[in-house]
């Protein structure tokens, strides 16, 4: 099984407790991000969290050693997230998520915040802390 992380799945694994472990747990089994979610995963660390710039660059770091580099957003994932955003009324940014997803041969896109159990072709959309 081939999976794909929502920015959440990411933010969580910052954090201690169950949720966090659930993360890092899945993050260990591997898979795939996308440059999005880099970028979203450094905008809430900074303004969420209050991070600086050089806890950010260190903790994607380690996020891109453990699950590789990630997937660029190129016109043809632009595309195929207005697709899906207009068919299924996600939203575009989760939708250009989606579009990496299934554009990368995911089984599952781990998220908190899409919906649980939606499949989109071969892609599942799985809460994990469900």
């Amino acid at each position: 099984m081939k999976a794909f992380f929502d920015t959440n799945i990411l933010v969580y694994a910052q954090r201690e407790g169950r949720k966090g472990d659930t993360a890092r747990s899945l993050m260990l089994s591997g898979g795939s991000i996308s440059v999005q979610v880099l970028n979203e995963l450094s905008n809430v660390l900074r303004r969420k969290r209050g991070l600086d710039w050089d806890e950010i660059i260190d903790i994607v770091e380690d996020v891109m050693k453990m699950l590789g580099d990630p997937l660029p957003i190129t016109l043809e994932t632009h595309r195929l997230g207005v697709m899906l955003a207009r068919a299924n009324g996600f939203s575009f940014y989760d939708s250009l998520l989606l579009a990496a997803a299934i554009q990368d041969g995911c089984d599952v896109m781990y998220s908190e915040d899409m919906q649980h159990g939606r499949v989109l072709g071969t892609l599942e959309i799985r809460n994990p802390f469900v």
